[in-house]
């Protein structure tokens, strides 16, 4: 069984910078209920933005800052959502030199959760040109008429044309998905690149819908995703990146691919 943590629970939020709240949860427990073993099949990363970043000067004159955070794919635990708002929260009262130590701080406290090295980059709020809003690439998906009628993730709904080769990007904004601790409903788009066969979008518009009521993190759906269009669809290459909305002033946003890419911070107009 999982230990969550935090999540669900009634917290106290650390009045003083507080590293001990961060808290752990391996990714084997995830991937092993969906059948990935130590070898991974995929390489990528977990984009978080925290939007709710704050700490005191020497001078006690309080500083406002985003701050973006990659935890590759590969680490061997990701940090629980709710341990990581306490933490950034814990800076709030606490005095720092500048956005430097504070970025050298939270790269080497959650590089420690995590077990391996995390990329952290604090932005102020002047820096308005990263924080533009964007649409997908590739086709959206959603405007099908389909019939959909299943809410338990079924990856045998997934279909390939084999006489139509393509190289192309599909997205869909109807990703729902509920946390397995809290049942609260997550809302994503989700955006799919794939080189083979081409996929029939209906079949996968309704594959998506399909994860309607699924209980699992961010991270594990997106995974699911890779590895059922893998194996039902068997294209030559495949990225899965998932742009969820915040909660608690914080979006996940896990990319994996079969190629060794770097993706953007890609923003969307719910985020």
């Amino acid at each position: 069984m999982i230990e969550h943590g935090p999540l669900g629970q009634k917290s106290e939020h650390p009045q003083q910078y507080n590293p001990g709240v961060l808290f752990a949860i391996p990714r084997r427990l995830g991937r092993l209920e969906i059948g990935i073993g130590s070898e991974l099949p995929f390489k990528g990363a977990d984009i978080w933005n925290a939007y709710e970043v704050s700490w005191l000067t020497p001078k006690g004159k309080p500083v406002v800052a985003v701050m973006e955070m990659k935890v590759p794919a590969d680490s061997s635990h990701i940090v629980e959502s709710k341990s990581l708002k306490l933490y950034l929260g814990s800076f709030n009262q606490t005095g720092f030199s500048g956005f430097a130590d504070v970025e050298q701080c939270i790269v080497k406290d959650v590089s420690e959760v995590v077990g391996a090295p995390v990329q952290v980059t604090l932005l102020p709020l002047t820096a308005a040109h990263s924080f533009t809003i964007e649409s997908m690439p590739g086709r959206c998906v959603d405007e099908l008429d389909i019939v959909a009628d299943e809410y338990s993730v079924n990856a045998r709904l997934l279909r390939v044309n084999p006489d139509e080769n393509v190289n192309e990007q599909l997205h869909s904004h109807l990703l729902r998905s509920c946390c397995p601790v809290t049942g609260q409903p997550d809302w994503g788009s989700v955006l799919i690149g794939y080189q083979g066969n081409k996929i029939d979008e209906a079949s996968l518009l309704r594959y998506l819908v399909s994860f309607r009521n699924n209980q699992e993190f961010h991270e594990q759906c997106v995974e699911r995703i890779y590895l059922d269009i893998m194996q039902q669809c068997s294209p030559r290459a495949l990225s899965v990146y998932a742009r969820y909305t915040r909660r608690g002033g914080i979006d996940i946003n896990p990319f994996r691919s079969s190629e060794e890419v770097d993706t953007r911070n890609l923003r969307l107009v719910r985020q």
